[in-house]
């Protein structure tokens, strides 16, 4: 195993598409840290704003962005959703498409703006071969925004955002996708794929925290968002305390109002670094290797069905699968209780096995899921 994930013998954990475990060297910075409050609290303030400063540039590095003016951190996918939501000036007819397959927060927040008179279209692209097509087809001149998740939660499917952007670019529709099932798992390029808006807990596959999360916001765009939330950190003079003109900051910051996540900030920094260190695309070819064994094995067990896409041209760490005839939720039961962590989403069980992975730990989990199926038949 590798060493930064000290794991049980007995243990496999299959379930970084939920919460993601802390690698060995953010276990550590985030003790460091604690130590430095207990023995001295905020002597060393400014050392922590550096840190920051470099979060955001790691964040950046994820993303494919040179510049940070356009990142901001906040709580959550869901806070980051409700930011856009509910800075942009919607009018009585204006449209949002997305998918059904979208998790709750990609979802819920768009819904929430009926009652302004904005139509919500969510399209069902189950049995399309070409999802995409699906959502272009669904737009029209009246699509305000096309969100959509880069990789879909339950069935893994991964999304091709430059079709999606491309689409959008051409026909004046803002772009946002929510990145938390492939940031820290694949390689995002945000200018290839057009994205006005990327939103990213970082406690999945980017190994981090819960409680910080990256949103980029196009540069042009940043103004155009109304702000909800006003505090001391989001002003241009931040740090200025007796002046008594201000004004939102020019970048990304101006979405961050009060005072920061330091702790959280400390942990998803060392996170980041690791997967910097280890590069993609190493990271992607261990994913894509340790999914297709799992694949392969889970089709050899009589009466399986595959419910995820399993395509090489739609890079996924989400498998899905259910066993004919076994209940869904006594297998997952059966498995957790043996110590293979995994989830129980859409229309079976979801294993979402990361980069560091070893053979020995796949095929435990493999003999555990054979002895489940053979119990419960």
């Amino acid at each position: 195993m590798h060493d930064q994930f000290p794991h049980p013998d007995n243990l496999v954990y299959l379930n970084h598409a939920a919460v993601g475990p802390w690698p060995k060297c953010t276990r550590d910075a985030v003790t460091q840290f604690a130590n430095e409050n207990t023995a001295q609290g905020a002597a060393d303030y400014p050392k922590w704003t550096l840190l920051e400063n470099t979060l955001r540039e790691r964040l950046a590095w994820l993303i494919n962005t040179d510049s940070t003016d356009s990142i901001a951190l906040l709580k959550s996918t869901s806070e980051a959703l409700s930011v856009i939501a509910y800075g942009l000036e919607w009018d009585t007819g204006d449209n949002i498409v997305l998918s059904s397959q979208e998790f709750p927060s990609n979802r819920i927040v768009w819904e929430s703006l009926k009652h302004l008179g904005v139509e919500i279209r969510i399209v069902d692209f189950t049995e399309s071969d070409n999802p995409e097509n699906a959502l272009i087809a669904a737009t029209d001149h009246r699509t305000r925004l096309l969100t959509s998740s880069s990789i879909h939660y339950a069935s893994g499917l991964c999304m091709r955002l430059e079709q999606l952007g491309e689409h959008c670019r051409a026909h004046n529709i803002l772009f946002c996708v929510d990145a938390i099932q492939s940031l820290g798992a694949f390689a995002f390029d945000v200018s290839a794929v057009h994205a006005d808006f990327v939103v990213a807990d970082g406690h999945k596959w980017m190994l981090g925290p819960e409680g910080l999360a990256l949103f980029y916001c196009h540069e042009r765009l940043l103004d155009k968002l109304k702000l909800h939330q006003y505090g001391w950190h989001m002003v241009q003079h931040a740090g200025d305390y007796d002046r008594q003109d201000w004004q939102p900051a020019a970048n990304a910051k101006r979405f961050e109002c009060g005072s920061p996540n330091m702790l959280g900030a400390h942990a998803l920094h060392a996170s980041l670094g690791l997967l910097q260190s280890e590069g993609f695309p190493k990271i992607s070819d261990n994913i894509i290797k340790n999914t297709s064994y799992l694949i392969e094995n889970i089709k050899n067990i009589s009466g399986s069905q595959l419910h995820s896409w399993s395509s090489p041209e739609r890079p996924s760490g989400i498998i899905n699968f259910s066993i004919e005839n076994i209940n869904n939720a006594a297998l997952h039961r059966y498995l957790v209780e043996n110590r293979v962590i995994c989830a129980l989403r859409g229309s079976g069980i979801r294993f979402s096995p990361h980069y560091y992975h070893s053979n020995t730990q796949l095929e435990l989990a493999m003999e555990v899921l054979k002895k489940g199926v053979g119990k419960l038949r």
